[in-house]
């Protein structure tokens, strides 16, 4: 069974970010500042936005048992390649 591993992106601009941020937020989950925790549905994920770096680290810390890591993973990195296209 894979485990929820830590995903580093880079480089992310402060705009792309705010992209993030915002599709997190219309999705419910709300993420809010550089770096936090936020759930919704069973699934928890922390951030941690370093801007002088550009770089973004997502990590889901938990989810349902019907959820998988490898589909976690997947759909964080949907997301975020999506936005910095």
């Amino acid at each position: 069974m894979s485990q929820f591993q830590p995903q580093v992106f880079q480089p992310v601009s402060p705009a792309q970010f705010e992209v993030l941020t915002a599709k997190a937020r219309a999705a419910g989950l709300p993420i809010a500042g550089n770096s936090g925790v936020a759930s919704r549905f069973g699934v928890e994920i922390s951030w941690n936005y370093v801007p002088e770096a550009q770089q973004l680290t997502l990590h889901c810390l938990r989810a349902p048992f019907f959820v998988s890591a490898d589909d976690v993973n997947t759909q964080i990195q949907s997301l975020v390649q999506q936005t910095l296209s």
